[in-house]
């Protein structure tokens, strides 16, 4: 028996339960905007494994990053560092949704009910987890620098979902926001900070709130229909990129777009005017792929493959963290593994940490099986409500840019 012919009925199951997918999906969906987000979420995760190590020094674990090392690297971080798709994205999905709410008479509270029970649910978990597991390491005596590197990672993509939620909840009140005034905020934020030295510490961190309300307002521009054009597209990539590469090359700030330790200025921590015209070229590419992802997610395996991965995002994003430490961890008895244990400073740990990769993905799928319902419980509730108010009489239909809702 050929291996061609053991490889058959496992394919074509695939196949089977693929184009099942394919024809359960409604017609008037944009895959393109999944695809956009499964790409945003893959990249943040992938970022994370490649960028991050733990490095055993002196029986403790601390945190390093290769681009310390090799910031000639720091290309790779433009591949990976992908919130602003998410945050636009993010405001196309949720100005849209709000409109249709609307339109069925469902008030702002149950939406933004809705909208943050399916952000924060599975959070409950990972907070749990790591709480028992931080404890239980200190009580085993466990170096506290080691415990707090751990729980940093683990809760690290908190605050993109702190963020994200506020500015869900501000969604009725940026509908109509042009992403020029938050960028003015950027700009002038960063022109205190860098440009005239006067600015208070604190005062970066406005553009935790800025910086990302100019994808999110983007999304909300996507939305009205005024982003519709490839010259949209082409114009925030050019304008983004050439302003980007303007303000590395001639203004000092950093080349990575990801945060380096021991660097004095970061990119996103918080966000500044580089990291912001950076996520702009990212939407106007997100943009001018909506087309060739249409047409690439006709095929059922594609569009499956999208679809898994936006039925469970938040538990992924949740999780890739743990995935990667938990492979380090169990690792430790087997001695310093190169591209796991030791300094990221060379290619061969580059190389070794690429081989790493599908390990942190088997670990990843471990605790997506784990946890994995405390994402969809919260769906199942949302659907069944769905159901319930689909069959209340309502006297008339109603439609949203076009579609019915």
């Amino acid at each position: 028996m050929t291996e061609h012919t053991l490889q058959t009925p496992l394919l074509r199951g695939v196949r089977q339960a693929a184009r099942r997918v394919d024809a359960a999906t409604p017609a008037s969906r944009d895959r393109a905007v999944d695809a956009l987000r499964a790409f945003a979420i893959l990249g943040v995760v992938l970022g994370h494994w490649l960028v991050t190590a733990l490095v055993v020094d002196d029986g403790a674990l601390h945190a390093a990053s290769p681009l310390q090392h090799m910031p000639w690297l720091a290309p790779v971080s433009w591949a990976f560092q992908t919130l602003a798709v998410f945050f636009l994205v993010g405001g196309h999905v949720a100005t849209r949704g709000y409109a249709c709410a609307r339109a069925r008479g469902v008030s702002y509270g149950e939406w933004l009910r809705g909208r943050l029970t399916r952000l924060f649910r599975p959070v409950a978990a990972v907070l749990a987890l790591w709480t028992v597991a931080a404890t239980a390491l200190l009580l085993a005596g466990a170096p506290y620098d080691t415990v707090h590197t751990l729980v940093k990672l683990a809760l690290s993509p908190m605050w993109f979902l702190l963020v994200f939620a506020v500015l869900t909840a501000a969604t009725p009140l940026v509908t109509r926001l042009n992403p020029l005034w938050p960028l003015a905020v950027v700009l002038h934020v960063d022109l205190l900070r860098f440009g005239l030295g006067v600015a208070p510490p604190w005062l970066g961190w406005v553009n935790v709130a800025a910086g990302w309300l100019v994808p999110y307002t983007l999304g909300a521009a996507w939305t009205r229909g005024e982003l519709e054009s490839r010259r949209a597209g082409w114009v925030l990539l050019a304008g983004g990129a050439t302003a980007t590469a303007g303000l590395v090359l001639w203004a000092g700030y950093p080349a990575s777009m990801v945060g380096v330790p021991g660097t004095a200025v970061s990119n996103l921590d918080p966000p500044t005017l580089a990291a912001v015209t950076f996520g702009l070229a990212q939407c106007g590419l997100a943009l001018l792929l909506r087309a060739p992802l249409h047409r690439a997610l006709r095929r059922p395996l594609a569009w499956a493959a999208v679809a898994l991965v936006n039925l469970f995002a938040m538990t992924v994003f949740l999780w890739h963290q743990t995935a990667m430490m938990a492979t380090t961890a169990l690792a430790l008895p087997a001695g310093r593994l190169t591209g796991l244990h030791t300094p990221p400073d060379d290619l061969t740990w580059v190389a070794v940490r690429l081989a790493w990769l599908p390990v942190f993905a088997l670990a990843l799928a471990v605790c997506w099986t784990a946890f994995r319902g405390h994402e969809r419980t919260g769906r199942a509730r949302r659907r069944r409500s769905r159901v319930v108010r689909a069959h209340r009489p309502s006297g008339r239909g109603a439609t949203v840019d076009g579609h019915r809702v």
